[in-house]
């Protein structure tokens, strides 16, 4: 067992030594490693970073763009729907019965006074037909609402004596004689009589 022992101990002391062999540090010689240049890539990033703001100065002039052509669009549309409005109103005049009566009567129609009916289940007429004629014409306009006796009071007349009446006659004569006044330069003018 004690020749064993030396061995395993040369068995140690060889893998000890082997193991602090590789351990060792070796000065490896410097490699030249060639430098990137920094050019290119400072010109990458100023390109990407001018694309972004044109890109984002693009997509705002562009959404600007859209929101005027929307509020214009909402412009119209609005004066449209008032034109509507107008339109509808116009056409509701114009369909109005009293308005299209009117009119019949200053082309010279006359409404039918006799008018005779035609039965459509065997095509006998009923009623003696007769020709309308301006005589038989009568007034389509409606008649003018009264008014209350309050909205029309009875006139309140006041009597005004001779006397009084000559002296507001001469007073207005005299007022109305030849006056004197000053002119814009100090001179006197005078005023001609009126004629009242």
């Amino acid at each position: 067992m004690s020749s064993a022992q030396p061995l395993s101990r040369v068995r140690v002391q060889r893998i000890a030594e082997a193991a602090v062999a590789r351990a060792r540090l070796t000065v490896v010689p410097r490699i030249r490693t060639s430098r990137a240049p920094r050019v290119p890539f400072v010109t990458l990033v100023s390109l990407v970073l001018l694309g972004g703001v044109v890109g984002l100065l693009m997509f705002n002039t562009s959404m600007q763009q859209s929101a005027f052509a929307a509020t214009a669009l909402e412009a119209r549309a609005a004066d449209l729907t008032s034109r509507e409005q107008t339109l509808r109103m116009q056409l509701e005049v114009l369909r109005d019965p009293q308005n299209v009566a009117v009119r019949a009567q200053r082309m010279g129609m006359v409404p039918a006074t006799n008018p005779s009916f035609l039965r459509l289940a065997d095509g006998t007429v009923l009623g003696v037909p007769a020709v309308g004629s301006p005589e038989s014409r009568f007034d389509i306009r409606p008649t003018a609402p009264r008014k209350p006796g309050v909205l029309t009071p009875a006139p309140i007349v006041v009597e005004v004596p001779a006397r009084e009446r000559n002296r507001r006659r001469d007073t207005g004569r005299a007022s109305g004689q030849e006056g004197v006044r000053a002119g814009r330069n100090g001179n006197n003018v005078r005023r001609p009589r009126s004629n009242r």
